[in-house]
């Protein structure tokens, strides 16, 4: 039998956690099915980010993908403007920004974000959830299923859930991979053998197991033990942020309403069903306050609301709403520190945009070659091998040189004479500096080059040239 919610009991529901038993097992969550308004908006919006979703990496721009995190070649595409090692900075800047908005909008709006786009969320209660619910029926169906013995019905149901389960973890996991190395790669890892791409093909098979292990059995766990971000709400929120909120203001004393009897004491709107209980995904209590395991998906509010109606009450009892407007009686928005992370978001945007603005568009890193110094000749010369990485971030393909700007230091390039980049790639090549040894007057020199394009130099390199001094 499924042990009592032990946040029912307000002295001790901050002492321990819905999902965990006095002897430390699992309390499987069985949250009732929920309908209303709020759950009608949250599936439309879910239909639309999970388009959206499974959508991006087909999205192509010129031929390129319009998203890629590719970190195994550290290469990102964001919206169609790529993103390479040499542009960490940008990237530091980008990632602050998001940061930055992330504590903002949360300051002020609470977990919104958790229980309308987080894609744990979507893919647990929007899709997951609701095929648990078509096959194995509602909470107290599903209960029930649990603890029979493994008769055919049970064996039919739990296998047929499994096998769409894994279909779906297959589709999710297919799509992260698509996301990190691009959707022709993973055509390429499905339609051959997996030998032929072995690291690619365990890649698919790590991922896909992941979220069959997180969807079918961890769970809320992954909210409630995992994310972060339900136990930052103790620094991000105050009494201002807007939340799923009991208003326990109108509510209490809660009690049930009995018919043909007259009521000694004054009772609050709250008839304690437990409604708002028996839905929760993560098995809490909203009537205790705000809660780490909260991840606002407003089923609370749509189940309340249905019996506010029945018991000829207003709607609202549990609602969007702050701590003090439901204390005080006013909302206010607009606080010190709403204003401080405004500023500071403002001058990271700002400074984003002036950093692409000024990005070069093309870009090389020289190195020496691994492992080597300097090469004698026959000739009477010295050489040094080096290799480069050209970075072309543009839309178009670039041609570019490299010259010595070393009085007697000539340059030889192996292969071609010049590099051709295509558009938003980036090229790997390798070249000599070579120097008659009668001039070399210092056992390592520092030298500097000059990146040419169409005759313009387009980046100055400095780098070092090794050779013996020749004996006088």
């Amino acid at each position: 039998m499924a042990k009592k919610n032990p946040h029912l009991d307000p002295n001790t529901f901050r002492d321990s956690l819905g999902t965990v038993r006095d002897d430390g097992k699992r309390n499987w969550v069985y949250p009732k099915k929920v309908s209303g308004i709020f759950y009608r908006y949250r599936t439309y919006l879910s239909w639309l980010l999970l388009a959206i979703l499974f959508a991006g990496p087909f999205i192509t721009v010129e031929g390129r993908p319009w998203l890629l995190f590719n970190i195994f070649e550290r290469k990102f595409i964001i919206f169609g403007a790529v993103f390479w090692p040499q542009d960490t900075h940008l990237l530091i800047f980008l990632l602050l920004i998001l940061f930055v908005f992330i504590i903002l909008f949360t300051v002020v709006f609470g977990r919104v974000w958790c229980g309308w786009a987080c894609p744990q969320t979507l893919f647990m209660e929007m899709v997951f959830r609701k095929i648990e619910y078509l096959i194995e029926g509602d909470a107290n169906q599903q209960r029930k299923l649990n603890e029979a013995p493994w008769n055919s019905e049970k064996i039919w149901k739990k296998g047929l859930k499994i096998t769409v389960f894994g279909l779906i973890s297959l589709a999710i996991g297919h799509l992260v991979m698509a996301y990190l190395i691009g959707v022709e790669q993973v055509l390429d890892i499905v339609t051959q053998p997996p030998s032929a791409h072995m690291a690619g093909f365990m890649g698919l098979v790590a991922f896909s197991g992941i979220f069959m292990f997180i969807f079918t059995w961890f769970r809320e766990q992954a909210c409630i033990v995992v994310c972060p971000y339900g136990r930052l709400q103790g620094v991000f929120l105050d009494n201002n942020s807007i939340n799923v909120m009991y208003d326990y203001v109108r509510g209490e004393p809660r009690g049930p309403i009995r018919k043909n009897q007259i009521e000694t004491n004054p009772k609050g709107d709250c008839v304690d069903c437990n409604l708002c209980v028996q839905v929760c995904p993560t098995g809490i209590d909203i009537r205790n306050g705000i809660q780490m395991e909260c991840v606002n998906c407003t089923a609370c509010i749509d189940v309340c609301d249905e019996v506010m109606v029945k018991v000829d009450r207003p709607k609202g009892l549990i609602r969007y709403a702050s701590e003090n407007s439901v204390k005080e009686g006013f909302q206010k928005l607009i606080t010190g520190r709403v204003k401080a992370y405004s500023v500071v978001l403002v001058l990271l945007v700002v400074g984003f945009i002036a950093l692409i603005a000024t990005r070069d568009e093309l870009s090389a890193t020289v190195t020496r070659f691994p492992g080597m110094t300097y090469q004698m000749r026959d000739n009477g010369t010295v050489s040094n091998l080096y290799q480069i990485i050209l970075i072309n971030k543009t839309f178009e393909s670039q041609t570019v040189d490299l010259q010595s700007l070393a009085p007697g230091m000539d340059v030889e390039i192996l292969g071609d004479q010049v590099w051709v980049l295509e558009p938003q790639s980036k090229l790997e090549g390798r070249f000599f500096l070579v120097q008659d040894q009668q001039e070399v007057l210092t056992p390592q020199q520092k030298v500097k080059l000059s990146l040419r394009h169409e005759g313009q130099e387009i980046d100055e390199i400095n780098t070092s040239f090794m050779a013996p001094v020749a004996e006088k």
